[in-house]
């Protein structure tokens, strides 16, 4: 039996340490896992001071990853501890399994995982379908909280750095976007596009090597004030859009010339009327008999 009881521990919770499989129910639909938390004790979130002196103890109901296209709820027995620093503001606290619960949520850390990357992949209302297709479901609105619930990436300090501005409201509101050209993924967004708001998020930064950006003037301002040591170039992208609306002034400021260059057309013969046709007939007509 305890054999049985490893195998089925290391089967649901091969990564979960101090957790222990009591018994798994199995029907059509759900899967139902009994288990407890086999720890001595627990350190209280709110001082940090180890605790074993037990208070109580209740069951929690997350749900976990489905299995076999079934819905998985654990049964999960949890205690609650008393805190031993008496000046703690709290008195009890319930213990947490690392790795599987947290706090004031009804689903598994695994679960919530695999909610999130959904969430990452397809937003809101796809990852939602997609999710209920394979057995988690789950709403929208969950779904994209749980992905804003995702800490920032870690990203490396940036060498070639893009400047653009950015409409929250086309209009009345503008903001400014920083890209990390070498990877063409965004690095961080600045609520408006002051010269002096750049010019302290590139001084945080003196890695940065190449500042690319647009004429525009408060760019032009932030950015050697901020980076003097970065290059200040254009993108393909601001060059092509310059030059054509340069070309297309040109055009329209020698509009005239270009008319006096086109060579008028000639000027089609106007065709002849019945009289003049008639006429025409009756001169070709002895000509012919001779």
């Amino acid at each position: 039996m305890e054999e049985v009881v490893l195998r089925l521990k290391e089967l649901l919770f091969p990564s979960v340490a101090d957790v222990e499989v009591l018994s798994v129910d199995v029907n059509i639909a759900i899967v139902r896992v009994d288990a407890r938390c086999t720890a001595d004790g627990a350190v209280c979130p709110g001082c940090g001071v180890w605790s074993s002196r037990v208070h109580g103890a209740y069951l929690r109901f997350p749900a976990d990853v489905p299995s076999a296209g079934r819905r998985v709820v654990l049964r999960l027995r949890v205690r609650r501890f008393a805190c031993r620093n008496t000046v703690c503001l709290r008195r009890t606290f319930v213990e947490q399994i690392a790795g599987l619960t947290r706090r004031h949520v009804h689903r598994t850390e695994r679960l919530r995982s695999d909610l999130a990357v959904v969430g990452l992949a397809l937003a809101g209302r796809a990852g939602s379908r997609l999710a209920s297709v394979l057995g988690m479901p789950v709403s929208r609105s969950t779904v994209l909280r749980l992905v804003d619930a995702l800490p920032d990436p870690e990203t490396a300090a940036p060498r070639v750095v893009g400047v653009d501005e950015y409409a929250t409201r086309k209009g009345r509101h503008y903001g400014t976007v920083l890209v990390d050209i070498e990877t063409r993924r965004p690095v961080d967004l600045l609520p408006d596009r002051e010269a002096s708001s750049l010019a302290a998020w590139l001084a945080e930064r003196p890695g940065v090597e190449v500042v690319c950006r647009d004429r525009a003037p408060f760019f032009a301002e932030g950015a050697p004030a901020g980076a003097p040591q970065a290059v200040q170039v254009a993108d393909r992208w601001h060059l092509w859009h310059n030059l054509s609306e340069a070309a297309e002034r040109a055009i329209a400021q020698h509009r005239r010339c270009l008319h006096a260059l086109v060579p008028a057309a000639p000027e089609p013969e106007p065709e002849p009327g019945p009289e003049e046709e008639t006429s025409r007939v009756a001169r070709s007509t002895p000509s012919q008999r001779a």
